[in-house]
């Protein structure tokens, strides 16, 4: 999926001018639930099909709604690895009509963890949790209508700070080929893909007394440490929240995750052997830790600047070609046959045949961006798995003090690549459900040195639009005179 288009994103961060002093004062809300499945359910798992057998810990929502009395927005965090669009926005609308608030100015994002409930179709022997998402529902609009309830005067703190808790998981080889994850000990290694991210940012909710309300932190890495185990868990996420409420008390945490697309808990170069209770415990303690220290000495303010505006990108999907398509079916008549062809085999079949069901006759997604602006803080929200460099772009153009790119916001897009991604031998090498590659997606000078298929190494500028960013970058697909340019959020020049 050549979602490179998304570099258009940093063209939020071209703002217009407010001042402190134009801003009102916050009223702030929060809230939490459980939102654990049945066992003996589906665990989400691409290559895996599992039936949960132990809940490890509990599976969260969690809410923080912030009104300066012009913008009301409701944040909302989830123990899952990924909603479809579909069912986010029935979600948004019963929430909306049960708190008051207008849809659109609900964001829901997923964590990621893998140790939820089978909620996104990309394993062809498990079934979407249809039974699960009814009661999510319910569960979300009950959490709209405590975190509504319950918002008083308030003000916010933010800190950025680093927790290096996720490194670059696709490797490259000598005949220029690209894995996804791979023995780095190898004497054909030559390096890695591309970036990772260590930034960390917590933004921390008050009331007038200084008592806190809640907390939101964001980093950017796989949460995997319960991958195929059959065990539901929040994995690291979770165990951070358990932490920090050990210290600070029982108030809602969210946590939102970034730009992870290539990004895992495994040092690729360097591998550690551990347990994964010893791996959850590590990385837990290394998110709460930072979020700690970044509360210890935090400056609250009254009356931030709160804006927010979105967009619903609208971009063509390029579909299987006939000869793939035929194939791929064949490998799942074999499938249902009772032959037994798993793993990746598998997966890129389904995801080549579901890929033509969902987008056959409108091959059109799209895509819901938010960006928000909390103070010296932009959150920038987007549906996909984007690879890490296109989140360091978004970040570097953006003239806020403080950046941070949401993952698996407001529905799923799978997987965003960058050029170099798309290499031959890569988890999401050609057309496939989980990657939808988009016909206006860019290209970059190399891409004939990265030995991608023809068809994806050769792209046309859309019309009106520009290059931003210098790294595996794209043309962005909003032009400067957009309809999102003319109504930009208030912010910073």
């Amino acid at each position: 999926m050549e979602k490179t288009l998304f570099l258009g994103l940093a063209l939020f961060a071209l703002v217009t001018q407010t001042s402190a002093e134009e801003s009102l004062p916050l009223k702030i809300g929060a809230a939490s639930c459980v939102i654990n499945n049945r066992l003996g359910t589906w665990v989400q798992g691409t290559g895996v099909a599992r039936r949960a057998t132990r809940q490890r810990d509990d599976l969260e929502a969690s809410a923080l709604y912030l009104s300066d009395g012009k913008t009301p927005l409701l944040l909302v965090s989830c123990d899952l690895v990924g909603l479809d669009s579909r069912p986010v926005a029935a979600m948004r609308r019963a929430m909306g009509r049960a708190g008051g608030i207008p849809p659109r100015n609900i964001v829901i994002a997923c964590t990621h963890t893998h140790g939820g409930p089978s909620l996104l179709k990309t394993n062809y022997l498990m079934p979407v949790d249809d039974a699960y998402l009814e009661r999510l529902q319910a569960w979300l609009v009950e959490l709209a209508q405590q975190a509504l309830q319950s918002a008083r005067p308030g003000k916010l703190g933010w800190g950025k700070g680093t927790a290096r808790i996720g490194f670059n998981r696709r490797l490259c080889w000598a005949d220029g080929t690209h894995t996804m994850h791979g023995d780095a000990s190898r004497p054909d290694f030559t390096g890695l893909e591309g970036p990772d991210d260590p930034q960390h940012l917590a933004i921390f909710a008050a009331d007038s007394n200084g008592k806190l309300i809640a907390v939101l932190h964001h980093n950017t890495s796989h949460p995997t440490i319960f991958y195929g185990s059959g065990i539901y868990s929040a994995d690291f996420p979770g165990e951070a929240r358990r932490i920090l409420r050990d210290r600070v008390g029982d108030i809602p945490v969210l946590y939102l995750n970034g730009a992870q697309g290539d990004i895992g808990l495994d040092d690729m170069v360097n591998r550690r052997q551990e347990s994964r209770e010893a791996r959850l415990q590590r990385i837990g303690r290394m998110v709460a830790n930072e979020t700690l220290r970044l509360y210890r000495k935090v400056t609250y303010h009254e009356r931030p600047v709160l804006a927010h505006a979105y967009e619903d990108l609208k971009v063509g999907v390029r579909l299987p070609d006939p000869e793939r398509l035929k194939d791929a079916r064949k490998v799942l008549e074999r499938i249902d046959a009772g032959e037994n062809i798993r793993g990746m085999r598998m997966i890129m079949a389904f995801g080549t045949v579901r890929l033509q069901e969902v987008y056959g006759e409108d091959p059109v997604e799209i895509l819901p961006i938010h960006a928000i602006r909390i103070g010296d803080v932009a959150l920038v929200t987007q549906p996909c798995e984007l690879y890490c460099q296109f989140g360091l772009d978004i970040k570097r153009r953006s003239p806020a003090p403080v950046t941070a790119v949401v993952g698996l916001a407001d529905g799923f897009g799978g997987y965003c690549p960058t050029i170099e991604g798309r290499c031959p031998r890569g988890i999401r090498t050609g057309s496939a459900y989980r990657r939808r590659p988009l016909r206006f997606a860019g290209g970059h000078p190399r891409a004939g040195r990265s030995r991608a298929p023809p068809s994806s190494a050769v792209f046309r500028r859309p019309r009106g639009c520009f290059r931003i960013g210098r790294g595996p970058g794209a043309w962005a697909v909003l032009s400067p005179r957009s309809a999102l340019r003319r109504r930009l959020v208030p912010g910073w020049v």
